[in-house]
């Protein structure tokens, strides 16, 4: 949870999600590992509980609570445990993951039960994120308690990306404290292995990915990375929700990082920023031509295998093209050898540099989303936000936030091309292009993508509603 630990994008959605939702009136709490970054001190946390044993398998764990009320009304419970999170990382090194993180992340789980217990909280919804919560609704459904409010609470598991599952080795299952009974391919096993994620999509009253285009993606065999049978069997309980952008950090008109700060009622001020990199760069400073970008993660994933060729047919276009990343290194030095051949209209920067990125958000006309798959991410969102039209392939979020533009209805806020390949993404920035050289055309839609609700607080409400709909549901087990 954001500021106190992150690693990707789980960070931000927490705590803005968390915001959002108690802003409206609700209670809420989150638990979560005291790492070791969330220094008691700068944080002014308080000890919520001294001292109290958790079971993990044969052995009694002690731990501590730390708690910290924000400044919204959420209220953060920090699980401590100096064996298990007082690590230089969360998850694992650059070498790889923890050969311990079963053990690690079912005591985290098994002590936010007893600790909420113990606190006398009275949880409705238990909302759990990723593998590393995946056995909370387990134990909600399939552990008898004498604490009444868990025999009514109801639990959802989002899931951010299906690629991370956290499977484990038969012989972690006994420190889970469950009987072999539910070591079984309808519940938790999982080729020949315990996968705590597994244990999440089959007892949640319901299952949440970041894109509805994403939940029926992973129902798949392409995107399901072998669950897609277990999302299936309940496939009436899963469902999507895309996260929201933090709109007062990303906001044109305050931003501070950018040449020209401007709004939808001052896109002529847009252009300064435009003028800004087409200098830097050495390119025409001319604002008829289209200005493209990419900040991304460089790898296959995110597309870099379908946007590379594509270079040989934009050098003859008269476009501009600019890109900002870091990734895997075979794209590195292809990129750096193709700018050096097409200085006139190609910039490189194989770095990440947060400044840069929001000026290219600002001035670049069109931003590209090529990727084969997009569970979750926010440039795309960013760059409505910004006024730069995304031409994204249309999969995962990208295909739920991004509405192709029609230019009889001016509805739309983007252009999306259904088969990942280079020459539907040729054939998507021409039709951007063509757009842009009709300039009454062209401001309708940034228009139209500028006055998109990306906002936490349309998340927030979506949410608030599932989570009312769970309340009064009761699903059973699924079986698979």
């Amino acid at each position: 949870m954001s500021p106190f630990a992150k690693t990707g994008g789980l960070g931000e959605t927490v705590s803005a999600l968390a915001s959002a939702v108690c802003g409206k009136g609700h209670e809420v709490s989150v638990f979560m590992p005291r790492y070791r970054c969330i220094d008691i001190q700068k944080w002014g946390l308080e000890i919520e509980i001294n001292y109290f044993e958790v079971i993990i398998g044969n052995t009694l764990e002690a731990t501590r609570v730390f708690s910290k009320k924000l400044d919204d009304g959420v209220k953060v419970y920090f699980i401590e445990h100096p064996d298990y999170f007082q690590r230089d990382d969360l998850y694992g090194t650059p070498v790889g993951d923890y050969q311990d993180n079963d053990r690690r992340f079912t005591y985290f789980q098994r002590a936010t039960l007893k600790a909420i217990e113990y606190l006398k909280l009275r949880p409705e919804v238990i909302h759990c994120h990723d593998w590393q919560t995946g056995l909370i609704p387990v134990y909600l459904k399939a552990v008898e308690t004498k604490y009444a409010p868990f025999r009514k609470a109801k639990s959802i598991l989002t899931v951010h990306d299906f690629g991370f599952q956290g499977n484990f080795p038969p012989d972690s299952f006994p420190s889970t404290g469950l009987g072999w009974e539910y070591y079984k391919s309808d519940l938790l096993e999982f080729y020949s292995k315990f996968s705590f994620l597994k244990g999440g999509l089959v007892f949640a009253d319901e299952v949440v990915t970041v894109s509805e285009h994403y939940s029926r993606e992973v129902q798949t065999k392409e995107f399901g990375s072998g669950m897609e049978g277990v999302l299936a069997a309940r496939k009436d309980t899963v469902t999507g929700i895309l996260n929201g952008l933090d709109v007062d950090a990303w906001d044109p008109s305050k931003d501070r990082d950018i040449e020209s700060r401007y709004s939808m009622t001052t896109l002529s001020k847009r252009r300064a920023n435009k003028t800004l990199i087409q200098k830097e760069h050495g390119f025409a400073v001319d604002h008829e031509v289209p200005l493209i970008g990419l900040v991304s993660y460089l790898s296959t994933q995110k597309g870099l295998d379908i946007l590379i060729p594509a270079f040989e047919m934009f050098a003859d276009m008269n476009i501009q093209v600019v890109l900002l990343g870091t990734g895997e290194e075979l794209y590195h030095q292809v990129l750096r050898d193709l700018a050096k051949r097409n200085k006139a209209w190609l910039g490189v920067h194989i770095l990440f540099d947060l400044k840069m990125a929001r000026q290219f958000y600002a001035g670049c006309d069109m931003m590209f989303f090529p990727s084969h798959h997009e569970p979750s991410s926010l440039g795309h969102l960013i760059a409505c936000r910004y006024g730069a039209i995304p031409v994204a392939h249309a999969t995962g979020c990208l295909a739920d936030a991004i509405q192709p533009f029609d230019l009889t209805t001016g509805t739309g806020n983007g252009f999306l091309f259904e088969k990942d390949t280079t020459e539907s993404l040729v054939d998507a920035v021409k039709r951007a292009v063509s757009v842009f050289k009709k300039e009454k055309l062209w401001k309708a839609l940034v228009k139209n993508a500028m006055g998109m609700d990306f906002s936490w607080s349309a998340t927030a409400e979506q949410y608030i509603q599932l989570y009312e709909t769970v309340k009064r549901r009761t699903v059973k087990v699924a079986k698979v």
